[in-house]
């Protein structure tokens, strides 16, 4: 009863409350809070990267250094294909010239060299030169032209092909007799040679897939001179190579040197030398080492020669010091010997020269500019060919007869420095000394060879567009056989050349070349003195020279 009489007084009075609110106020919702949305920060890329960590290990790198000895420019030698980019207009890049002048002495001088192709997959060079001279002496003088062309062209296939063909024509006269008031026909002592050459060669550019490296080469002269004296000399070389890992290599290589003479009205002589030279080759960044022989047949007679070299310097290839033992037949022919001494007789038989040498040096550099090169070394040679003044005949000994020494020794000494700035500055200096020993009583000196040898060249870019270059050459005389059968020695010899060379335009130059300056009428063979001083000047026109 109390519940309900509860209930009733709680909605009495919920009643009346209601009736007494306020109906003019507005209705609203007050709501009280201290949250705040916020819309969370955005993740953002790093981009400070962290540096690497420091290499302190030296890197393993091996140097091909170049030859350190320029050229002037334009002076006589191969041409060898350039990087010429030719278009379908013909346009050519500094590849090619011509070089002509004319000096003292009635000395005309022309030159000239062509190269073709792109320098990469073929190309072709063409070369020809001319000069004479008139001595002041009787019949002292000489000519001397030749002409050459040569090509290589790369196939698809990773093979190089390389052929050449060349002339030379050179004349010159017996001028040295004694006395001097002699008289002689002009036909009957000319001198003059005639060689038609020709090589062929091919070379695989990327190893074969058994690592198998080839180089066949095949050459043939013809050589010949005026009084119907004819000789060919064909020479074929087989070189093999196999690379073993990364260091080692083994190879093989045979050749074949055969040489047929004919003299006028005389029995042929045949000379012919083969060998075979296997072998192995260690390479690393501070060592060379190769072993092998070189069994050889001499006409038939067998000698084995050895060959082994080893090289071993710093990584910088700052020092490296030199050694060797080896040994090989180098061929006597008529070419040969014309080369050395041009007023010989036709040699009535040819005797090769065995070689055998040992020998030990150091070569490297100090800083980036000096280049040094020593060496000390004994040779063996057997059948050494040796000039003398024949005086069996008219007796004026203007002709050289040709004798052969069996057995001598040359110790030799030599050395060579250069510095090189560049194309800016080079310069080189060296010499070499030979003491010849163990001569037999039929040869009582080394008839004809020198016993010192000095040269120096200089190599200077005096200002944008103006060369200079000087050369020195010197040597001690070297003996002779009199009339009277006793030894006779020539003076020593000191020879100062300099030439200048400058631009006219961008293809026209200027240049002189002043000989023998000094004005010396050494004698490199006995009765022969040289040309006094002596010069010759012209231009040089370069097509389309950009530089």
């Amino acid at each position: 009863m109390k519940r309900i009489v509860c209930l009733v007084v709680i909605g009495t009075l919920l009643a009346f409350t209601a009736s007494a609110q306020d109906t003019t106020r507005k209705r609203s919702v007050d709501i009280t809070s201290s949250f705040k949305p916020i819309l969370r920060d955005a993740a953002k890329i790093n981009f400070n990267a962290s540096p690497p960590a420091a290499d302190t290990s030296k890197p393993r790198l091996q140097y091909s250094v170049p030859n350190q000895h320029l050229l002037f420019p334009y002076q006589p030698g191969s041409l060898k294909p350039l990087a010429l980019q030719t278009d379908t207009v013909g346009k050519w890049d500094n590849s090619n010239y011509v070089k002509a002048g004319f000096g003292s002495l009635k000395t005309p001088f022309v030159q000239a060299g062509f190269s073709f192709g792109d320098g990469q997959t073929a190309g072709v060079d063409i070369y020809a030169k001319h000069v004479s001279s008139q001595g002041k002496r009787e019949y002292q003088d000489f000519s001397n032209t030749q002409a050459s062309i040569k090509g290589f062209y790369k196939t698809a296939g990773g093979l190089e092909w390389n052929a050449g063909l060349g002339m030379k024509a050179e004349r010159t006269y017996k001028y040295g007799y004694e006395p001097e008031t002699l008289s002689f026909d002009k036909d009957s002592i000319r001198q003059r040679f005639q060689t038609i050459s020709g090589r062929f060669a091919m070379r695989n550019i990327r190893k074969t897939e058994y690592e198998l490296s080839y180089a066949p080469e095949l050459r043939i002269d013809v050589f010949g001179d005026h009084l119907k004296n004819n000789e060919s000399n064909t020479v074929l070389t087989l070189p093999l190579e196999k690379a073993i890992g990364k260091d080692f290599t083994a190879g093989i290589k045979v050749g074949f040197d055969l040489t047929r003479l004919s003299p006028d009205e005389k029995n042929a002589v045949n000379n012919t030398v083969w060998y075979v030279a296997p072998g192995v080759q260690y390479k690393s960044a501070q060592f060379n080492i190769q072993a092998g022989i070189r069994p050889s047949w001499d006409n038939g007679e067998f000698k084995m020669f050895p060959n082994v070299l080893a090289e071993a310097g710093t990584r910088d290839q700052r020092l490296v010091v030199q050694a060797g033992w080896t040994g090989y037949v180098r061929k006597t022919t008529y070419q040969y010997l014309a080369s050395q001494n041009p007023w010989l007789w036709a040699p009535e038989r040819l005797n090769n020269t065995w070689v055998q040498e040992i020998y030990g040096g150091i070569k490297g550099a100090l800083g980036d500019h000096f280049t040094y090169n020593a060496r000390f070394g004994v040779t063996a040679l057997n059948n050494q060919p040796l000039f003398i003044n024949d005086t069996s005949a008219a007796g004026d000994g203007k002709s050289f007869a040709v004798v052969y020494e069996d057995k001598m020794s040359i110790i030799t000494m030599g050395g060579e420095v250069g510095y090189n700035v560049q194309e800016k500055f080079s310069v080189t200096a060296g010499i070499k000394l030979n003491q010849f020993s163990g001569l037999r009583e039929s040869n009582a000196k080394a008839w004809g060879l020198l016993p010192m040898e000095f040269n120096a060249a200089l190599r200077l870019l005096i200002m944008k567009d103006l060369w200079f270059k000087t050369d020195i050459f010197a040597w001690d005389g070297p003996h002779y056989l009199k009339k009277d059968a006793t030894v006779g020695k020539l003076s020593g010899a000191f020879d100062l050349n300099a030439g200048l060379e400058f631009k006219i335009t961008r293809n026209l130059n200027l240049w002189a070349q002043f000989n023998n300056i000094t004005n010396k009428e050494y004698q490199r063979w006995n009765q022969y003195p040289v040309y006094g001083f002596n010069f010759v000047g012209g231009i040089v026109y370069s097509f389309a020279q950009k530089n």
